[in-house]
């Protein structure tokens, strides 16, 4: 779709003929009305100066569009909240490109929209911006009508960008308006490279009021930071002059901006700047060609030829008076410049229609994301839990130490030696009762023994199925690390014995409780609850299975079946129902502690700092509320 021009065409309507190249400037020619460059002086002063012809009466002003403005800045704050309030899980994918489209809508809300709904007389901001040694301070320079920045042979040479604006203006610039997080310098007159990073004010009598100037760093220096900060200015800018050289102009970096700028309908005049005279022609066809190819045929186009005549770092020709009369043009009449302005803010508002979206669709992704790992340590530990809890009842437990320290108990008498007969309570039965046997003690030992073993296994499963299925994920095996390094982590074995420690002694107190219901046994036996406990935990992990089932979980009969000597101290009912809380108290502390054993997970994954669940709406949402609203 062509779009219209950001300002009437340099010349002509054909690709080959938007260019205004000016007279083919050698290093012995010169034009009249050029020979000497006027000296600086106030704006209205006789003769050209700068971009500033003609200069309008009254303060210049351009604003966005007017209609209910209170409204409408309250849904951009709104927006501006929730972008600013969005948080990203780092190294987990998705994170960096949800980051940049947050700084890069952020800033340009901050540093773009939102100035320009509440206040109407902004200057309006031109960068300069394009590759290395396209001459950009040069052209800017020329523009302005005296030296405001630097210029030099050293690759990238603008370290830091030079904002040329009328004495008027300079405070507009400051902290508190623009850019505020940017450090800066004010200077009078020539500007001196700064340090990377901070922004110099070059207050200029030459510059009308209303307008400022902006030599920004080269967009494909090799310094990172120098085409960040372009991009950033790039984005508070209400008309780009992007400057790129005749053997440069193909290079990937200048048409990702000029891309951007085509995707946000960005009022954009483009210069080819060092064109030779040999092959000028082929060469402004074929940059012709690749604008056009590349959405761009409508740009407002110029070509700078070679030259050699620069004094005071600007040109001493008139080579760059086809762009100075653009911009004059551009500045001095307020219908243009609204013009330009308004294009420009419309051009990102409508792209907020894409961009917030594509951000939304981020937070979905890391939403998403959150939400297959935590699933993936739900199903580990559901089936560590199900593990457990069939190794509990099935008989498998029953064998090797376990089932070997049962059948000596069973076979030794020693079960006989805890019942004993009432009229034999006397001071020596009562110390034989209170006697722990050898035997019984080695059971005890290999029943915690056994259930520590079948819970530590099935937890360490759990946490290496989790570990592996996250390093399947970029950033999750970090996360997994981050995880298994948590305070507390490798307490398993400890809680594990306690529990079952505990879990026994609650056994031991509910048999007590209990008592021999069964009246012909109660008045004759008395018995040692915590051994009965033993025999209620034998038959609780499933010896009758073990008995019944053959294979390797089958046991040869040894000894006093546990479940028949216990319904004989308390009766099948009483049996059944002490059997099940027994065996739902264990399932109770079993969970309790898969629980502790996956929190460092769930810790990990909600303080990696995946965006809430809602997030993404109120993205959605504040996009429609800006569609209907504007």
């Amino acid at each position: 779709m062509t779009r219209p021009s950001a300002a009437p065409n340099a010349t002509g309507s054909g690709a080959s003929d938007r260019f205004d190249p000016g007279p083919a400037a050698t290093s012995d020619q010169t034009t009249e009305g050029h020979h000497d460059v006027p000296e600086a002086g106030p704006p209205h002063a006789a003769g050209r100066r700068g971009p500033t012809v003609p200069i309008p009466a009254g303060p210049a002003k351009h604003r966005a569009p007017s209609a209910d403005d209170g409204r409408f800045e309250k849904v951009l704050e709104s927006l501006r909240t929730q972008i600013r309030d969005l948080r990203f899980a780092e190294g987990l994918p998705g994170a960096e490109e949800g980051a940049e489209l947050q700084a890069d809508v952020l800033a340009q809300l901050s540093d773009y929209v939102l100035p320009r709904v509440r206040r109407p007389d902004i200057p309006l901001l031109i960068a300069v911006a394009g590759s290395t040694g396209a001459g950009k301070s040069t052209l800017v320079n020329s523009l302005v009508g005296e030296q405001v920045t630097t210029t030099g042979v050293r690759r990238p040479t603008t370290n830091s960008p030079v904002l040329a604006c009328n004495p008027a203006d300079v405070d507009w610039f400051s902290e508190s308006h623009f850019i505020p997080t940017l450090p800066r310098v004010r200077q009078q007159g020539l500007a001196m490279p700064g340090k990377d990073g901070m922004l110099v004010l070059a207050a200029s009598e030459a510059m009308p009021p209303g307008v400022a100037l902006l030599d920004t760093p080269d967009v494909d220096s090799a310094v990172a930071a120098h085409h960040e900060f372009a991009s950033k200015f790039l984005d508070a800018a209400d008309l780009w002059v992007f400057v790129t050289t005749s053997t440069r102009y193909a290079d990937a970096r200048v048409w990702e901006f000029l891309q951007v700028a085509r995707d946000r309908d960005t009022s954009l005049a483009v210069v080819l700047s060092r064109v030779p005279r040999k092959g000028r022609r082929q060469l402004l066809d074929h940059f012709g060609a690749m604008l056009e190819a590349n959405g761009l045929g409508n740009a407002t186009r110029f070509a700078v030829p070679e030259t050699d005549q620069i004094s005071a770092e600007r040109f001493t020709s008139n080579v760059a008076d086809p762009v100075r009369d653009y911009l004059a043009d551009v500045a001095g009449e307020a219908e243009q410049r609204d013009r330009v302005s308004r294009r420009t803010f419309i051009g990102v508002i409508d792209s907020f229609a894409q961009r917030v979206p594509e951000l939304a669709r981020c937070v979905e992704g890391q939403i998403e994301l959150s939400r297959q790992l935590e699933t993936v340590v739900d199903e580990a530990y559901a089936g560590a839990a199900r593990r457990i809890d069939s190794g509990l009842g099935d008989g498998s437990l029953l064998r090797g130490t376990l089932l070997a320290r049962w059948h000596e108990v069973a076979a030794s008498g020693e079960l006989a030696k805890t019942l004993k007969m009432r009229s034999k309570r006397g001071r020596k039965a009562k110390a034989q009762q209170a006697e722990r046997g050898q035997r019984v003690a080695s059971l005890e030992r290999a029943v915690r023994d056994a259930l520590e073993a079948l819970v530590v296994s099935a937890s360490e499963r759990a946490s290496d199925e989790v570990g592996e299925q996250w390093r399947t994920v970029s950033g999750g095996g970090d996360l997994a690390a981050k995880a298994l390094e948590q305070p507390g982590t490798g307490m398993l074995t400890q809680q594990i014995r306690q529990e079952i420690a505990e879990w026994q002694r609650e056994i031991a107190e509910m048999t007590a409780a209990s008592g021999a219901t069964k009246r012909s046994v109660a008045r004759f036996v008395t018995f040692d609850h915590d051994v009965v406990a033993l025999v209620l935990i034998i038959d609780l992990l499933g010896y009758e299975r073990s008995q019944s089932g053959g294979g390797a979980h089958a046991a040869e009969t040894s000894g006093p079946s546990p479940q028949r000597l216990l319904k004989g101290l308390f009766g099948a009912p009483s049996l059944r129902s002490m059997g099940a809380t027994a065996r739902d108290n264990l399932r109770e502390r079993i969970e309790g502690l898969l629980r502790r054993e996956r929190l460092p997970f769930d810790t990990a994954l909600a303080s990696a700092g995946v965006p809430s669940e809602d997030a993404a709406v109120q993205l959605y949402q504040a996009t429609y509320n800006l569609e209907i609203t504007r």
